[in-house]
């Protein structure tokens, strides 16, 4: 890999100040199991209801993610680093034992969902645009599933932090 430029440290220092929900889209079918975990996904439209997510182009998991066609975008929650981590491939925990924990339903949507997790949003790639080095996957939400008052795993100046959920006053 060839030494960063001074614009591209810039970008990165200024990326690692933009706070982001952390995130293991996940992915099965004919061609493979698969997860990764990204902190670039975000709403688009509710018309109709529509994310992004953005993957490198050399993952092994953007290749599957795409040829599966389908996904699940997992948002975690403050109990999930461990799984942040693995699914990142800092453990070097082989992809199928990441999926063996009875925190996964491996049968009810046809994709992993994680199970408590503060938001599962499974859906179907409809579009993908490539930029740079990445992949912009378009999904068309098919079905939401929340968990209430569970906090976030966030990311922000490249490290994880927990967001406790806040009651909500009247």
């Amino acid at each position: 890999m060839s030494e960063l430029t001074r614009s591209q440290r810039e970008f990165r220092a200024a990326m690692a100040n933009l706070s982001a929900a952390v995130n293991v889209v996940t992915t099965d079918g004919p061609h493979g199991l698969a997860g990764i975990t990204v902190s670039a996904a975000c709403s688009v439209t509710d018309s109709p209801p529509t994310v992004l997510v953005c993957v490198n182009r050399e993952s092994r998991s953007r290749e599957v993610l795409v040829a599966n066609g389908r996904l699940c975008v997992n948002v975690l929650g403050t109990d999930h680093e461990d799984l942040a981590m693995h699914f990142a491939g800092a453990t070097r925990v082989p992809t199928a034992e990441r999926f063996t924990a009875d925190d996964w339903d491996l049968e009810t949507e046809g994709v992993p969902v994680l199970r408590g997790a503060p938001a599962s949003l499974v859906g179907r790639i409809v579009a993908e645009q490539g930029q740079g080095s990445h992949s912009v996957l378009f999904v068309e939400v098919e079905k939401v599933l929340t968990s209430a008052e569970s906090g976030a795993l966030v990311y922000f100046q490249r490290r994880f932090h927990n967001l406790a959920a806040q009651p909500v006053s009247a």
